[in-house]
């Protein structure tokens, strides 16, 4: 393992490096077309207009989405604000019922929780213990009020893939529009808009080898024509959707990130799910491991494993010098809470304070898994050596029947 570069990087679902073909292909915009894309009366605005028109073509054929239905944003934050509040706007006059789940991102729960403050009424639907949803609950969840359903296409947690198309017919079926955050899935694993029935989607380029400050929100023009509302006011760009002078250099980087996740994704998802199934079979070695979340439908690159009687947090302490990896437990600058996400599958705070995700990426080697392999087992019996907890359950007591004496 002479040749190993520390430290190793398994957190691609965080954020993943810029490829360095799409520095290349954004390098020139910031030097020679750097003009305004909106200056329309000289060669330094159309140089800039070209290159965004070009990489609008290169998002759109990823998803096979027309390139007039790509709109720019800053990432998927933005596009889950604009879809979600642009829909919640756009189509008032028909309702005011969204429905969405316990498990998505916090760009998409908290634009829900302010629109509640708007008079929205939003179902949060739960979770099984995979973290898949019932669809039953789902179709349940309709009224004639509903609008839109927003449901993410992959977990960032646990790396569930929902069943999209069957929810997107459930969805049209109640008259309502079908939104997904395509954050985790795009340029991962084939995501087409049309054969999918998928009306809005948000994604970024930062969790594609693009740069960061830079995503995009589909936005269906046929069957149905969908619309939203504006949610930044100004110059009218982006079809009026979304003013703001455009991040050229960023546009660019995001196309490029685009093609080369087209060309190489399919080759790429058989390579890291043969890593992440060799380093799940290794750390179930270990006592007490266990994988969260369902895997028969889920990314090839993502794997959130809890080790019982360990911390997340003082685990990583051991090895995160040397290896990138998230626990669990999402930090708060106040607490240290446990993942809502494991929480809605029904972890107890223990296990969901024990789990570790992760995720795999172009530059993981066979190496790197297994140094990894070999410091996460070593850090795990270390704290399980240094636990009384450990101890009593090699002991056979059930931990969760002892009452703790308050002091």
């Amino acid at each position: 393992m002479r040749d190993l570069q520390l430290p190793i990087y398994l957190d691609h679902s965080a954020t993943t490096p810029v490829d360095k073909r799409v520095v290349e292909a954004m390098l020139p915009f910031f030097t020679e077309g750097f003009g305004n894309a909106a200056s329309r009366n000289h060669p330094f605005g159309w140089k800039a207009e070209e290159g965004v028109d070009y990489a609008r073509e290169q998002v759109a054929r990823l998803i096979n989405a027309n390139p007039k239905e790509i709109i720019f944003t800053s990432g998927a934050t933005e596009g889950d604000n604009l879809g979600i509040k642009g829909v919640f706007e756009m189509y008032a006059r028909k309702g005011n019922h969204i429905i969405t789940c316990v498990t998505e991102h916090k760009a998409v729960l908290d634009t829900c929780k302010a629109l509640e403050k708007k008079g929205a009424e939003v179902t949060y639907l739960p979770v099984n213990g995979d973290g898949t949803i019932n669809l039953e609950e789902l179709k349940a969840a309709f009224t004639d009020k509903t609008i839109l359903v927003c449901l993410m296409f992959a977990n960032n947690e646990v790396g569930i893939v929902h069943p999209i198309k069957e929810i997107a017919e459930m969805t049209h079926q109640h008259k309502a529009l079908f939104m997904t955050d395509g954050t985790q899935a795009v340029g991962k694993i084939p995501v087409d808009v049309m054969e999918m029935g998928i009306d809005i989607m948000a994604f970024t380029a930062h969790k594609m080898y693009g740069p960061k400050g830079v995503g995009a929100l589909y936005v269906r023009r046929k069957n149905p024509r969908v619309k939203v509302t504006a949610q930044l006011d100004g110059g009218g760009h982006e079809r009026g959707m979304r003013s703001g002078t455009l991040n050229v250099p960023g546009i660019v980087g995001f196309g490029a990130a685009c093609e080369i996740a087209q060309q190489e994704m399919e080759a790429e998802a058989k390579r890291l799910a043969a890593l992440r199934d060799k380093l799940e079979t290794s750390l179930l070695q270990i006592e007490e491991s266990v994988v969260n979340g369902n895997v028969d439908s889920r990314l090839p690159h993502v794997s959130n494993i809890s080790f019982k009687f360990v911390e997340g947090e003082g685990l990583m302490m051991g090895f995160n010098q040397e290896i990138g990896v998230s626990s669990g437990s999402a930090c708060t600058s106040a607490s240290l809470e446990p993942s809502y996400v494991l929480k809605a599958m029904g972890l107890d705070d223990e296990l969901a304070h024990s789990s570790i995700r992760f995720s795999l990426g172009r530059s993981t080697t066979e190496a790197q898994i297994d140094y990894t392999i070999e410091k996460v087992t070593k850090a795990v019996n270390k704290m399980r050596d240094l636990s009384p907890l450990w101890e009593m359950h090699l002991e056979g007591i059930d931990i969760s029947t002892i009452e703790w004496a308050d002091h």
